[in-house]
Formats: C-alpha cells, structure tokens, sequence
C-alpha cells in the first residue's frame, strides 16, 4: 500500500471520529457558534451538504494525504506522535487562515465564545491527529502507543 494511499485511508478515519465528535457536539448544543460545517458551507455560499463534503474532503484528501507526504519531516519516532504534531500545524492554519476567511476572525475570536472557539477545535484537532497517526500506522504494520 502506497504512504498516499494510507494517508486518505487515515485521513477518513479520522475524519469520521472527528465528525462523531462534532455531531454529539451539535446535540446537546454545546457552542452552537462554532459550527465549522456551517462555515464551510457559507464560505462556498452552498448548502450544509456541500460543507459536509467539503469537511471529508479536506480531511481525507487535505489532511490525510498531507500527512502522508510530509510524514518524514514531521519530527518524533511514533505515528501517534507525528499525528498530533500535524493535527496542532493543520488547527494554526484553522485558526489563522479559514477562521478569518469565515469571518470569525484570528482564533475565532469574533464568535463570541472568547478562546473556546480555539481550545475546542486545538481539542478536536489533537484527536484528529491521534487516530491519523494510529490509523497510519497500523496501515503500515508499527506498533505505535
């Protein structure tokens, strides 16, 4: 199996977990604010639909095929390990690059949920991360704890 191919693999496993998480999220209205397939969405002036394509989308392909071609450079010697390190690059980019262009602004901060737009999606992230690494890596046959 190609690292190309282990990384989409990775990335939609994680992806599904990380949408689990946001689901429950969504209904027990935690936050309504930070509704990051609705920002998706209103960034692409579609439906909620297009924003949930477009979350698998990044995820799989952005995300999990990122990690694969990057995985050499990303320091530490488990998977797990380069998976939160690349979850925690990939949420800066969130919080600096689709936070503003969603009109949240720098962290999310216009939300109006102070930081915990931030330590929820650097949460979220670092789980995202956590089973991209895993997933990676039992794809490639590591023990990896």
């Amino acid at each position: 199996m190609t690292d190309l191919k282990s990384g989409f693999i990775a990335g939609l496993a994680a992806t599904v977990v990380l949408s689990a998480i946001m689901l429950m999220k969504g209904a027990v209205g935690a936050f309504p604010e930070l509704d990051t397939i609705h920002m998706i969405a209103v960034m692409l002036g579609a439906p909620a639909l297009v924003g949930w394509i477009g979350h698998f989308a990044i995820g799989t392909l952005a995300w999990g095929g990122g990690f694969a071609l990057l995985n050499v450079s990303i320091p530490g010697d488990k998977q797990i390990v380069k998976g939160i390190l690349f979850g925690i690059a990939a949420w800066f980019g969130m919080m600096v690059v689709m936070m503003p262009m969603a009109g949240a602004g720098l962290f999310g901060l216009n939300l109006g949920i102070g930081m915990m737009a931030a330590v929820m999606t650097l949460i979220l992230h670092n789980v995202f991360g956590a089973v991209l690494g895993l997933v990676f890596a039992s794809l490639h046959s590591e023990i990896s704890a």
